[in-house]
């Protein structure tokens, strides 16, 4: 169930080519909410809107924002020409895309005739606060590196929502970006994530692809119960199609949930029980009590038989990072309240470079 009122829109507050944030008010009151440019037209003071309140009645972690569902002074609006794939498909919020691997698309063929991803780099995070950290190395040991990002479909389903890949793309950081699965708003939109890894090397040509779902990872506290856990069939299909899978650890001395303290739970699944094939994983090495804590927990699973581990001081990228013009946040802290986790990303970004320089790959073509 959802619940919707309806609001009148009294103030634009701030406005991109895909997304608006306006100020609504309902019954005298005044919220904030986000309109998608793309599903609901562009919205101008005085329209009447019918707006999605659920998470903030709920107090859920969205920002407090309420959704524009429709713009009903708008109502009436035409999509552009070309593709019939529809994501969140058989939901009144369906939508066309024009996906990369249409029989009418000019990348048709492209995936027909794919052969490997020829070793490149694929990054494959969890949680979309990763994202900067990773292309922050990686851009500081090579400037002119071309990066996808892919976006899964596990949290936010509008690449819109993402205020780091705004900043990201607007800094020229990421080369493009492609939505998979029943997330949208990508440079290129696409099935699966095998399309998508063959459209970052194949129609991007990136020299490396990151991973991650967007922004709002869900868990439950189960041993299976997290979105996170797709990240062991992303390492699966990475090797299945002759990629170079690097899985970042989500690692926290800061969480005060037992279960992410050191290297979390979902970590430790999904690279001791989901995944069926190898990846590399890079776990700085932090001071000697913390270093022996993460030991610990690898003791007691398959991980250091099934992976690469590499174990590395990160005090370049401690540094990369602190003077890293993107503010760094996960859950709430800071760089300095979460340094292992933003360093574990980070050195996941160096592992790329390394196997890029060890392949002898032209970057700067």
């Amino acid at each position: 169930m959802i619940s919707v009122r309806y609001g009148k829109a009294v103030e634009i507050i701030s406005q991109k080519e895909t997304t608006m944030e306006v100020m609504v008010e309902i019954d005298n009151e005044r919220y904030k909410a986000i309109n998608y440019n793309r599903l609901t037209g562009f919205v101008e003071i005085g329209d009447t809107l019918l707006l999605n309140t659920t998470a903030v009645d709920l107090n859920l972690g969205t920002g407090g924002y309420h959704f524009v569902i429709s713009n009903i002074t708008k109502a009436e609006r035409t999509f552009p020409p070309g593709g019939h794939i529809m994501k969140l498909r058989y939901t009144p919020f369906q939508l066309k895309v024009f996906a990369a691997e249409e029989q009418e698309s000019k990348y048709h063929d492209i995936f027909n005739k794919f052969q490997s991803l020829d070793s490149m780099p694929v990054i494959v995070g969890t949680l979309h606060s990763m994202l900067p950290a990773i292309v922050e190395v990686l851009k500081f040991f090579h400037g002119d590196l071309k990066i996808a990002y892919v976006m899964t479909d596990a949290a936010a389903l509008p690449l819109d929502f993402s205020n780091l890949v705004y900043q990201l793309k607007r800094d020229q950081k990421i080369a493009g970006t492609i939505t998979i699965g029943h997330a949208f708003g990508g440079d290129i939109e696409c099935i699966n994530i095998y399309n998508g890894l063959i459209a970052a090397k194949e129609i991007i040509n990136a020299h490396v692809a990151v991973v991650t779902m967007g922004p709002g990872i869900v868990g439950t506290g189960t041993k299976f119960g997290f979105t996170g856990i797709e990240q062991g069939n992303i390492i699966d299909a990475v090797n299945d199609l002759g990629g170079i899978p690097i899985a970042v650890p989500r690692i926290s001395f800061a969480d005060r949930r037992q279960r992410h303290y050191g290297i979390s739970h979902h970590t430790l699944t999904v690279l001791d029980t989901i995944c069926k094939t190898a990846a590399l994983v890079g776990i700085p090495i932090f001071d000697e009590g913390k270093h022996a804590f993460i030991l610990h927990q690898l003791e007691g699973t398959g991980i250091k038989k099934k992976h690469r581990l590499i174990f590395q001081a990160c005090n370049d990228i401690e540094d990369i990072l602190e003077n890293s013009p993107i503010q760094l946040k996960t859950m709430g802290r800071n760089f300095e309240q979460e340094k292992e986790f933003f360093m574990a990303a980070g050195l996941s970004g160096k592992i790329a470079i390394d196997m890029l320089n060890d392949h002898q790959s032209s970057i700067a073509e």
